[in-house]
C-alpha cells in the first residue's frame, strides 16, 4: 500500500507514527504542513520514509496561504498517486486532504482540534463537519475525542480508538545511575541537593509545553502556595513556549526561583531520566487527549496529578494511580500536592491504604496494559485496511 501521512509539523508524535510505518511492508510519504520556529524533534526522519517537498512545510502555517496550499497539495497527490491519505489535525491537514478530492482520507484527531478548536467558531465548525462527512475513516486516542467526532457527523463504525502510547522499555521504573538520582554534576539546582527522593523532598515534574492550553501557569501558582508553606519541596520543569515570562514571573514574584530546575528541551533519549528524578509528575492541562506525557510518566512508575478533564480520568484513577483536580483550580491542586506529600514511603494513604511507591506500581501497570505502542499501532493498520474498504 502507498500511503501519504499528512501532518501538521515534525513532533515527537510524528515521528513515533513514522518508525513503525517505516518497518512495515506499506511504501510510506510524509508532508508538513508547517516547519515551526520552534523544532521539538531533533531526531531525523525514519529510514524508508520519503518527506515530500511541496509547497507547505518551509515555514510556519498562515490561514491565508489555505488557497494556494491545497491547490498545490492536489497536485503532490497526483503526483504521488498513493493508495491512502492519513491525515491530521482536522481543521488543517485533515481539511487540506479532503479538499483535495482523494479519496480515501483516514483522518486522525490531535485531541485539541475537536477539544478546543472546533469551539473557535463557526468556520471551525464547518471545516470539522465537512472533513468527517468525507472521511472514509476516523482514529483519535481517547474515548471523548472520538465522542465528539461523531457528535459532528462522523459515522461510529468507521472509528478508531487506540491511545498512541509509549515505549515500555525505553521509559521504564529502572533509576540505577548515579545521573538518573540526580546527581549529576552538570544538573542545576535545586536537583543537586533535592534529586527525586522522598527521605530529602519531593520533587514534582511537568515536562508539558508552556503554551495557553496546557496550564504550567496554573502549576506555577500552585507551587509557589506549596513552596511558602514547605521548604522540602522542589520543581523540575522541561521544554518551553510562548508563556515563559509569566511563568518565570509567577515563579520570581513567588520568591520561589530557587526551588525550581529549567532543565530545557530534553531528547527523547535522555527524557527517561528526568521521569526518574521525580516523585509525583503533574499535567494542568486545559486540553488534552490521552496524553502522552501522562503515559510516560506512568510507565516510569510515578504517581500523576493530573486535571480532571475528561481524557485525564480515562487514565487516572482517584488514589489509586495518582490524582485529579478541578481544572485550573489552583488551590485545589496544592490541596493535593500536600495530600501527596503527606504520603511517606512507608507510610500509607489513609483512603487507599497505598504508598507512593504502591501507587506509582500501579501507574506502571496502567501503561503496559493501555499504553503499549507496537501493540495498539496494529490497530491503526487494520483502520488502514478499513478504510480502503469504504473508498
Amino acid at each position: 500500500m502507498k500511503i501519504l501521512y499528512f501532518s501538521f509539523d515534525y513532533s515527537p508524535h510524528d515521528h513515533r507514527f513514522l518508525s513503525a510505518l517505516a518497518e512495515t511492508e506499506h511504501e510510506v510519504f510524509y508532508a508538513r504542513l508547517q516547519k515551526g520556529t520552534r523544532q521539538i524533534e531533533d531526531r531525523s526522519i525514519p529510514a524508508r520514509i520519503t518527506q515530500v517537498l511541496w509547497a507547505g512545510g518551509q515555514k510556519p502555517f498562515e490561514w491565508g496561504q489555505l488557497p494556494r496550499l491545497a491547490v498545490n497539495f492536489q497536485q503532490v497527490v497526483k503526483q504521488i498517486k498513493p493508495d491512502l491519505i492519513h491525515a491530521g489535525p482536522i481543521q488543517t491537514c485533515a481539511f487540506i486532504a479532503i479538499l483535495s478530492g482523494f479519496r480515501p482520507v483516514l483522518t486522525m484527531s490531535w485531541g485539541f482540534d475537536l477539544m478546543k478548536d472546533v469551539e473557535r467558531g463557526v468556520w471551525w465548525r464547518f471545516a470539522t463537519r465537512y472533513t468527517l462527512w468525507h472521511s472514509a475513516y476516523f482514529t483519535s486516542d481517547a474515548n471523548v475525542t472520538r465522542d465528539k467526532a461523531v457528535a459532528y457527523g462522523m459515522d461510529p463504525g468507521r472509528t478508531v480508538v487506540f491511545p498512541w502510547g509509549v515505549d515500555l522499555d525505553h521509559f521504564s521504573q529502572s533509576r540505577n545511575s548515579p545521573q538518573e538520582r540526580g546527581d549529576e554534576p552538570g544538573l542545576p539546582s535545586p536537583l543537586q541537593t533535592s534529586p527525586g527522593s522522598l527521605e530529602r523532598g519531593m520533587t514534582l515534574f511537568c515536562n508539558r509545553s508552556w503554551e495557553p492550553n496546557y496550564g504550567v501557569d496554573v502549576l506555577a501558582r500552585a507551587f509557589v502556595k506549596v513552596a511558602q508553606q514547605r521548604e522540602d519541596v522542589s520543581l523540575l520543569l522541561l521544554g518551553g513556549g510562548s508563556q515563559g515570562p509569566l511563568i518565570r514571573s509567577i515563579l520570581s514574584s513567588g520568591g520561589v526561583l530557587d526551588r525550581v530546575t529549567f532543565a530545557g528541551q530534553v531528547s527523547q533519549k535522555d527524557l527517561p531520566r528526568f521521569y526518574r528524578m521525580a516523585d509525583v509528575y503533574i499535567s494542568s492541562s486545559h486540553v488534552d487527549g490521552s496524553s502522552v506525557s501522562l503515559m510516560e510518566a506512568m510507565a516510569c512508575g510515578l504517581p500523576c496529578l493530573v486535571s480532571d478533564i475528561p481524557a485525564n480520568k480515562e487514565w487516572v484513577v482517584e488514589g489509586e494511580n495518582g490524582w485529579l483536580f478541578p481544572d485550573g483550580n489552583v488551590d485545589a491542586l496544592v490541596m493535593k500536592i500536600l495530600t501527596a506529600m503527606a504520603i511517606n514511603p512507608s507510610a500509607h494513604v489513609a483512603r487507599s491504604g497505598l504508598t507512593l511507591q504502591e501507587m506509582g506500581l500501579r501507574a506502571r501497570q496502567t501503561a503496559e496494559e493501555k499504553a503499549n505502542w507496537p501493540q495498539n499501532f496494529q490497530k491503526l493498520l487494520i483502520a488502514y485496511q478499513e478504510a480502503l474498504n469504504v473508498g
